[in-house]
């Protein structure tokens, strides 16, 4: 191994996004993987046996132990660490928490592994890893003082017509069978439809997906 290589950790709870991050990675000439964790507590378990690490590219949904929360221990722990967070949204909570929490730069999973190698470089050189738009953005919010409160568009979601109705019901504290009753739909296909609401809000249960859809007013 290259001794000037940065050595990366990954904290990522979906195998698939995890698979392609590390296709990735591949690529790149002098990033080295150290290790890969599937959540913040995996992570932080994981950091004091694993040698050197130099950057750590942090998903933010993630079960248990979030990524923000993640990167404000690590901060705390091991200030050194630069930390990338990886997101598929450009959510302005998310980007002023988790400056706030420490981070130093912020990456939409979609970018090439060309353009993550460069936002990694830069960032190890001192700067501020952004993808296109997002620094504009910081720059808005913090002249702003917070993150704009205007709330994101069902159809930024790209949620259906069901998928609402069930937010709504499951904002009722309704249970699934209830919502199946009351829609004429089979359990299965309520079950299918709330998996689909997780994926397209970046929530992994009931309370975060209702939390979300109240936040964004999308019920």
């Amino acid at each position: 191994m290259n001794k000037s290589s940065i050595r990366v950790a990954i904290a990522e709870d979906n195998s698939f996004a995890l698979n392609v991050i590390l296709q990735k990675l591949k690529a790149m000439n002098d990033v080295t993987l150290a290790f890969t964790a599937n959540n913040g507590a995996d992570l932080i378990e994981k950091l004091p046996n694993s040698g050197r690490i130099d950057l750590i590219l942090m998903d933010i949904e993630m079960p248990g132990l979030n990524g923000i929360e993640t990167t404000r221990k690590i901060k705390k722990e091991y200030p050194s660490i630069k930390v990338l967070m990886l997101t598929i949204f450009e959510d302005d909570d998310n980007i002023f928490e988790s400056i706030k929490a420490g981070a130093d730069g912020y990456i939409l999973k979609e970018e090439k592994g060309t353009k993550i190698d460069q936002l990694i470089h830069e960032t190890m050189e001192g700067g501020a890893g952004m993808s296109a738009g997002i620094a504009s953005r910081v720059l808005k919010m913090l002249q702003q003082g917070g993150p704009s409160k205007a709330p994101v568009s069902k159809e930024f979601f790209e949620l259906t017509k069901r998928e609402i109705e069930i937010l709504e019901q499951l904002k009722e504290g309704l249970s699934y069978e209830r919502i199946a009753e009351n829609l004429f739909i089979s359990y299965g296909t309520v079950r299918k439809h709330i998996e689909n609401v997780y994926r397209k809000l970046q929530v992994h249960n009931k309370v975060e997906a209702v939390q979300k859809a109240i936040r964004e007013k999308l019920v």
